[in-house]
């Protein structure tokens, strides 16, 4: 059975029993809106931690002006019911003004040049208000195992570094993404595709395979094969296409040879989808 919280005070006392009773806590930070994907998360929690806490929370501070955070889709009764049955045992579910009292706080995590990038050029000050609800998320709750899935993978790098950066004493698991039947990664934005836009769709991870199909050769001929396979669709437009290095989340340089990351952005039909692979350059 899921337990519901809805205050820090509350959640911390949960918590605070799972230590007294030597179990280990994970942490699986969500907008809510669950699907598959959020699942694998549970699941993976559940094979690391004794207790796995979800959080379901729409942070407002990551919103920019051009991003809808009216539209964003919430549907906590679903959400709570696919969580009893993924086995999770506490639904953590504050209201924004239990979380943020004073609305935005005055003093936030900054992301940093890398947060700046990518997501970030596209969506200023986004990963400064992610970080700063996942540190605090990370106070209130105060797991051993906080869990992200691979399909956000600035956001893991970036949550990864203020671990580090910071010292707060978590680990971080990662899981892969999941797909689905045609290729295209899941996510809470798919339900706003029609079927037109999610024929479309499907050429966001098509980009990513034909990236990968060139990576015996170089990082230009990765993204020029990518570009290649979005072209000539008047429904998908192009925020970005990179090839990073992801120990730094760079560019890499002319001759890099090794583990690279492809990320790609896209609008299709309205919708923004982002994905992303691990290729072996060279």
């Amino acid at each position: 059975m899921t337990t519901t919280i809805t205050t820090v005070a509350a959640v911390r006392e949960q918590v605070a029993a799972a230590r007294v009773a030597g179990r280990r806590v994970a942490l699986v930070p969500t907008m809510g809106a669950l699907h598959e994907g959020h699942l694998a998360l549970v699941a993976h929690a559940r094979e690391v931690a004794d207790v796995v806490v979800v959080s379901v929370f729409v942070n407002p501070m990551q919103f920019g002006p051009k991003d809808d955070f009216t539209r964003y889709p919430r549907d906590l009764d679903g959400d709570r019911g696919l969580l009893a049955e993924a086995g999770a045992d506490v639904l953590f579910a504050p209201e924004a003004t239990e979380l943020l009292p004073d609305g935005r706080t005055q003093v936030r995590v900054t992301a940093g040049q890398i947060g700046d990038t990518l997501e970030g050029r596209v969506r200023p000050g986004h990963f400064d208000g992610v970080l700063t609800i996942v540190l605090k998320l990370l106070h209130v709750v105060g797991p051993d195992v906080v869990v992200f899935g691979q399909k956000d993978a600035q956001q893991v790098f970036l949550v990864r570094r203020m671990i580090r950066d910071l010292d707060v004493p978590v680990g971080l698991e990662v899981v892969q993404t999941i797909r689905e039947d045609d290729g295209l990664a899941r996510s809470s934005r798919n339900r706003y595709l029609d079927a037109g836009a999610r024929r479309l769709a499907r050429l966001v991870p098509a980009a990513l395979d034909a990236a990968e199909s060139a990576a015996d050769r170089d990082a230009d001929a990765m993204t020029a094969a990518a570009q290649s396979a979005l072209a000539g669709e008047d429904g998908v437009v192009l925020d970005y296409l990179a090839v990073v290095d992801p120990a730094t989340f760079r560019p890499v340089d002319d001759g890099y040879r090794g583990r690279a990351l492809v990320l790609v952005a896209a609008r299709v039909g309205g919708t923004r989808l982002i994905d992303n692979r691990f290729v072996h350059l060279g």
